[in-house]
């Protein structure tokens, strides 16, 4: 139901037009009411292309012109880690509350998530190529406007897949679930239990 509200806040904010700013203080308002604690902005982060959730977590990614990060809840008197170190930033939360996290990314190439993680777009991300990975019984909800996907799911995660990419490579479990209904690839090869398909020119996947 989230995801919902953030999707038609995106596109009300592309039909009226409203500034970057506004945007911006919506995301905060709705991940900051969702865990009744205002957000506390991590200034030691730079230069991020890649992106590691572990635990009760959930990050919403963006496409920037600089990195930031915003953790919301409880932060410093959870057991949460977020740090960042030779552009790979890791979060972590085993606590029972979901930890809340909004990063902005400006070179972002890679994510991957384990556990329980979720970490979905907010708006497009438009990287040349990026590289998912998803463990456990992590999910991902993603729309992708680039060059190349490198998509991987293993066990049971789940994934939503959304936009245009021109290749696509995606390996799945049998476990694990694949929703690209609205996803699109000239070029696509499929690996799924380790058994690699031939390369497809297709629309859709």
């Amino acid at each position: 139901m989230k995801a919902k509200i953030l999707s038609f806040v995106a596109i009300a904010a592309i039909v009226l037009g409203v500034s970057n700013t506004t945007i911006a203080a919506v995301k905060d308002s709705a991940a900051a009411n969702n865990n009744n604690e205002v957000s506390t902005v991590l200034t030691n982060v730079s230069k991020i292309n890649k992106i590691e959730v572990r635990g009760n977590v959930e990050v919403f990614v963006s496409d920037g012109s600089a990195d930031q990060v915003k953790v919301y809840n409880r932060y410093y008197s959870e057991s949460a880690l977020v740090q960042s170190q030779n552009g790979v930033l890791r979060i972590s939360s085993f606590a029972d509350q979901k930890l809340v996290v909004w990063v902005t990314a400006a070179q972002l190439t890679a994510i991957s998530a384990y556990d329980n993680a979720e970490v979905k777009s907010f708006g497009k991300l438009s990287p040349i190529e990026m590289s998912v990975t998803l463990h456990d019984n992590a999910y991902a909800k993603l729309d992708l406007d680039g060059y190349s996907a490198d998509i991987t799911l293993n066990n049971r995660a789940k994934a939503d897949l959304n936009g245009n990419v021109k290749e696509c490579n995606l390996k799945y479990d049998h476990s694990a679930t694949v929703n690209s209904t609205n996803f699109a690839a000239e070029h696509i090869t499929k690996t799924v239990d380790g058994l690699n398909s031939a390369n497809e020119d297709i629309a859709v996947l």
